[in-house]
């Protein structure tokens, strides 16, 4: 299996991080992640086919948001929120904080902040 794509923490570009924030679905799941922590792709409450999630959360892996561990067969998603608080202080929760506060995204529990 071809090992999967993550950013180094200082190749962590802004554009790409808000591009991949800006879709209300992978911020829906950005925050779902942040609530309950660490499990399998499948797991989150997501309304989406599972290709489509598998796109999502490339997009998430792609831009140095999200940590993928591959477990046997199931793929373990995580927030890289170390990485991004130290290459962009305060961004990851101003922007949730501010989808949550307009009501720009349905949010199915707390609001991750």
């Amino acid at each position: 299996m071809k090992p999967l794509y993550h950013p180094a923490p200082e190749d962590i570009q802004l554009t790409t991080v808000l591009y991949a924030l800006s879709d209300p679905v992978r911020l829906n799941l950005v925050i779902q992640i942040l609530e309950v922590g660490e499990q399998a792709c499948g797991d989150y409450q997501i309304p989406v086919a599972k290709s489509t999630m598998s796109h999502h959360v490339k997009t998430l892996r792609e831009a140095g948001i999200v940590n993928t561990r591959i477990h046997g067969t199931q793929r373990l998603l995580s927030i890289r929120k170390k990485d991004l608080e130290a290459r962009f202080p305060g961004l990851l929760d101003a922007v949730i904080g501010g989808a949550v506060r307009t009501g720009a995204l349905p949010v199915t529990g707390s609001s991750g902040e």
